[in-house]
């Protein structure tokens, strides 16, 4: 299975606002990052999960890596935003990785998150066992 990574989706204001933005990224889009990720194999064809009020809400399927300018690196991935169901995550910076195991399954078609609680609250709860 690849490995994955999470991502805050800094300044969206929404899950819309995000699938608007990356609706006109054709045919790929590019996230540029200060170091190439050293597990960066194992890593294409996963996702890059997408953090939005603290719970990882979509993702994006990651093409590749290249170099980028001032030795920097972009991650290529795929513009199409998939929907997962809502996990609570704490915000970071960077990126992290995450396994295949602990990744949310993706919402199927015309499938509803149902009532999702807020992020903080979500993940008081879960650290308790309780969600």
């Amino acid at each position: 299975m690849p490995l994955h990574m999470t991502k805050v989706a800094y300044r969206a204001t929404s899950l819309t606002e995000m699938h608007t933005w990356f609706a006109g990224r054709e045919p790929e889009a590019r996230l540029t990052t200060r170091y190439l990720p050293k597990r960066h194999a194992e890593m294409v064809g996963g996702s890059v999960f997408w953090i939005h009020k603290h719970q990882l809400v979509a993702r994006s399927r990651i093409i590749g890596f290249e170099e980028a300018d001032g030795g920097q690196t972009h991650i290529v991935i795929d513009p199409q935003l998939i929907d997962v169901y809502p996990v609570p995550r704490r915000a970071h910076q960077g990126w992290r990785y995450l396994d295949h195991a602990n990744a949310p399954r993706d919402l199927a078609a015309g499938e509803e998150p149902g009532e999702v609680l807020p992020g903080p609250l979500a993940a008081k709860l879960a650290k308790l066992g309780i969600v």
